[in-house]
């Protein structure tokens, strides 16, 4: 659905040029929403915009839906464009505007009839829950109101591509919840293809299905939502699953690690990070273990959550018990799907 090649975008800069992306590729699968995040300046924001060429890469090429946008001319573009909706941080509505006006303004843009206009936007209207509210102004709605608005006026040509650029920043969290669940449902029902620009790791962990992580302008790491959130290979990624997800483990365990692994080396035992998901995390794993290789094991701290139905979590156990039985037991463990890392005294 959405295919970029080899994205680099640069804008002029005193004393030199900013360069904001950096050899990007990424491709998009129909019917999925795909989250892009990172930090404040990681390039997120300028990679969403050039998939509709409001940003024109400087060097690259943007394909939706089997077109190459980069190639095409001034009246093929806005006409390509109409399949892209777009929502904005900051709501973008015309002030003076009614609701129902500013979510028929694209369609007025158009050329459409007026009865047209008229059934599609009390449609839309009412899919986003504000049918009740459309004589109002943008002024006299709350900030999650708005962002509805936004959301029909970006549905008002039937695209097959939504593009979302933090729409749900300035929101709070009950009404980010709200507008996320509007998305997927409209993802769900339509076939919509959504990439959501976000740099909140809470935002990807309850509406994503892949997510693609960005730093300094390129792509660090990539891949389902449920495998990077278990898995994260890169220092950005752990650090934005950490604002949801702490992984540092807290000061009395680390006391009471210090403790177990104390005396001889021979008899420490080790101090193992577990992380498991879906099926595995119904299996009585850790009780197997002890069964079958005579160990002891301590759970020292742990964490369960859940991604959009599928259960996942991180234990930190201490393993105690013969060197061979050890080893043996976290090969089963692996063999399993456990991802298993072993972390050193001096790591804690």
């Amino acid at each position: 659905m959405i295919q970029l090649e080899g994205i680099g975008l640069t804008y002029p800069g005193h004393p030199a040029p900013v360069q904001a992306l950096q050899g990007v590729n990424l491709q998009v699968r129909a019917g999925e929403v795909f989250g892009v995040i990172g930090r404040s300046g990681a390039g997120k924001s300028s990679l969403v915009r050039v998939i509709n060429l409001l940003n024109r890469p400087s060097s690259g090429r943007v394909q939706v839906d089997g077109a190459d946008l980069t190639t095409l001319s001034a009246p093929e573009l806005r006409q390509a464009r109409h399949r892209i909706g777009m929502i904005f941080q900051h709501f973008n509505l015309l002030s003076s505007r009614s609701v129902f006006d500013n979510v028929a303004l694209p369609l007025q843009l158009v050329g459409e009839r007026p009865a047209l206009i008229k059934r599609r936007v009390d449609e839309l209207l009412d899919l986003v829950g504000l049918y009740e509210l459309r004589h109002r102004y943008p002024a006299q709605i709350s900030g999650g109101q708005k962002q509805r608005v936004g959301i029909a006026r970006a549905l008002a040509c039937k695209p097959k591509v939504l593009l979302s650029d933090e729409a749900t920043s300035a929101l709070d969290p009950e009404t980010t919840r709200s507008i996320l669940v509007l998305l997927r449902q409209i993802n769900r029902d339509f076939g919509l293809t959504i990439v959501l620009i976000t740099h909140q790791m809470q935002v990807i962990k309850q509406v994503a299905d892949r997510v693609a992580v960005m730093d300094a302008g390129q792509i660090v790491e990539q891949g389902a939502v449920i495998d990077v959130f278990t898995n994260p290979q890169h220092a950005t990624t752990r650090s934005l699953i950490d604002d949801i997800l702490p992984q540092a483990l807290p000061a009395g365990v680390i006391a009471r690690i210090r403790q177990l692994m104390a005396g001889e080396p021979d008899n420490r035992g080790r101090l193992l990070r577990l992380a498991f998901s879906g099926d595995d995390s119904n299996q009585p794993l850790l009780s197997d273990v002890i069964r079958r290789f005579g160990l002891d094991i301590n759970i020292l701290h742990g964490q369960i959550d859940d991604i959009q139905g599928q259960l996942f979590g991180t234990l930190a156990v201490h393993a105690r018990g013969a060197h061979v039985q050890l080893s043996a037991a976290v090969a089963h463990l692996r063999g399993a799907g456990v991802l298993v890392a072993e972390e050193e005294l001096s790591h804690v």
